[in-house]
């Protein structure tokens, strides 16, 4: 059998739902035949994993564990979802003291149990500051974690594509950057439908200005519709991006989304935020993004609005002053 990597892949959070989705298509894609299912709830991992076993995979070496040191000992790449979900009338801001402080238990078991790890990817939510978090007590490179904000995105195609009523496909330069929350800023001056600049549709009959005003908010609030759908938050769709993020740290197929970064420039500091971003073996490196003055005012506002979460969780004790976080990881 032909994979990636035979480097081991530890899911993390693996009984649930989105973690379970995380194996199978881990698997699927044959990105390493060493996979450990780590979750602290063993009835559920245990049915995940005899279910992956009915599936027939062959060359695989399947392990489950609630053992955190077990399951992180060698390991090189960790996806984790182990975190609570956001249920119906909740944002992903409601989630930030109890998720940031899991985040803050799984960066410090990085330290303790496979410093020499490859990557990290969080997508539990508020994703930015887990994985900003995690990234500061795993003591890390900030090119070694990422946070998943595809779904933005995603989320911006296919409701372009369902207005125009054309192939999601044929919606290309489809980007949202800053947070991974309703105050993202969502960027569309490099988007075209069918081959035609969205920016030349917008305020015609095809597209009226009222109606490019509904698809942004149909973007930012793309995953409480999917609980008002489903009446649980996201599961497939993280699982497939988060996947394909570490496909493409092992050397694969390259990712074509942005991805949360760690950042720290002469305009957004000590902060995780969704990038220009290119993951590849040697991580992620980002390239500020492009748009309108009116598409990088927003993302000044979403930078504004990461800030006051980041300095929240200052107050809450989860994380210490900023001035002191180089002596808890000196890559920062």
């Amino acid at each position: 059998m032909s994979f990636l990597t035979d480097e081991k892949l530890v899911i993390v959070g693996a009984g649930g739902a989105i973690g379970s989705t995380m194996v199978q298509t881990a698997l699927t894609m044959k990105l390493t035949p060493n996979v450990c299912l780590y979750d602290v709830y063993a009835p559920g991992m245990e049915g995940v994993i005899e279910e992956m076993f009915h599936c027939g995979y062959d060359g695989v070496n399947l392990t489950a564990t609630t053992d955190v040191a077990e399951a992180f000992k060698d390991a090189k790449y960790i996806i984790s979802s182990g975190g609570a979900p956001r249920k119906a009338g909740m944002t992903r801001e409601d989630l930030l003291a109890g998720n940031c402080a899991i985040a803050k238990e799984l960066g410090e078991n990085i330290k303790k149990y496979c410093p020499d790890l490859k990557h990290l990817v969080v997508i539990f939510n508020p994703a930015d500051l887990t994985g900003l978090v995690a990234l500061l007590y795993s003591g890390l490179k900030p090119s070694q974690v990422t946070t998943l904000a595809a779904l933005d995105s995603t989320r911006l195609q296919s409701a372009i594509a369902k207005k125009f009523g054309v192939k999601q496909y044929e919606v290309t330069g489809c980007k949202t950057y800053g947070g991974h929350g309703e105050q993202m800023a969502v960027f569309g001056s490099a988007v075209k439908v069918a081959g035609k600049p969205l920016n030349e549709l917008i305020g015609t009959e095809a597209c009226t200005a009222e109606d490019w005003e509904q698809i942004k908010l149909d973007t930012t609030k793309g995953g409480a519709k999917i609980i008002e759908l489903r009446g649980r938050s996201s599961w497939q769709s993280p699982a497939y991006c988060s996947v394909e993020m570490v496909r493409a740290v092992m050397g694969g197929e390259a990712f074509r989304w942005p991805a949360g970064t760690y950042v720290c420039n002469e305009k957004y500091n000590h902060i995780m935020m969704a990038m220009e971003t290119h993951l590849g073996t040697d991580g992620c490196t980002y390239t500020m993004p492009q748009g309108t003055p009116e598409e990088l005012a927003k993302l000044d506002a979403s930078y504004e609005h990461l800030c006051k979460m980041r300095d929240e969780l200052v107050t809450l004790n989860i994380v210490p002053a900023i001035s002191e976080w180089s002596s808890i990881n000196p890559n920062l």
